[in-house]
């Protein structure tokens, strides 16, 4: 009952995430697998580096699905409160029974503010995340295939409240559990102001050395482009997480 009472922020952030999801001609279920690493190093002061790389698969794992590169420098400016920006760059291959044209690129300009909240016992991270994203538009060429032809303007807010519950006071386990709820906005949005939730729930464990790992499961409702088709994406998630320092700095 404790942790149920823990985790009910999330739970209604959930609810009311997936309430906004637009009536969709078509849902298209998929399986996926994501291996992620997320690294934050302090390298002087109040200054560090922000290096994320993530590998995104469909249908078990057995197909390509994304690839996502996020580098970008973080700002501490106390233990509870934390800014960071950079730039993204995603491709995103053909997948799932609806699929895309061709492949098509992604660049991002990204900021964003991390706020640590204390409450019933735990520490609540909540992360608002802007984002510019410049979207490849796949067009036809001579040959019968497709080039990108153009680059689509759209702007993106995300919202993410995460937690950790320690399984034992000496144990190095934690049950960890999140939710993100993602908006575009802009002249070049239609059907698809919300565009996707993901909700995660597994375990994670302290390697030492800064370094921990997380597994578990993330459901992804996304709203594709127009507002026709929805995705309910069952995806098992591994993230490799790291806050060492570079060279010994930032301790």
């Amino acid at each position: 009952m404790t942790v149920l009472r823990h985790l009910l922020p999330l739970a209604l952030l959930a609810a009311a995430a997936t309430t906004r999801v637009v009536a969709a001609d078509v849902d298209d279920a998929n399986a996926n697998l994501w291996m992620s690493y997320i690294g934050d190093h302090p390298v002087s002061g109040p200054w560090g580096v922000h290096l994320e790389t993530q590998v995104r698969r469909s249908d078990f794992g057995g197909d390509w699905q994304q690839v996502l590169v996020r580098p970008g420098v973080n700002y501490t400016l106390n233990s509870k409160v934390s800014f960071s920006g950079g730039y993204c760059f995603v491709e995103t291959f053909p997948y799932g029974d609806y699929p895309a044209k061709d492949s098509f690129p992604e660049q991002r300009v990204w900021e964003q503010v991390v706020v640590k909240v204390p409450a019933l016992g735990l520490t609540w991270v909540n992360r608002l995340r802007l984002e510019q994203r410049y979207i490849g538009v796949p067009e036809p060429t001579p040959d019968g295939g497709y080039q990108t032809g153009y680059y689509r303007y759209e702007n993106r807010i995300r919202y993410m409240l995460r937690t950790a519950v320690p399984l034992g006071k000496e144990s190095k386990y934690q049950f960890i559990v999140w939710d993100e709820v993602f908006f575009n906005f802009g002249s070049q949005v239609s059907g698809n102001e919300f565009d996707q939730n993901r909700i995660f729930v597994g375990i994670g464990r302290d390697l030492g050395k800064g370094f921990r790992i997380e597994a578990g499961f993330l459901e992804q409702t996304l709203q594709r482009r127009g507002g026709q088709i929805r995705e309910n994406n069952h995806t098992l998630a591994l993230y490799l997480i790291s806050n060492a320092p570079f060279g010994g700095q930032g301790k």
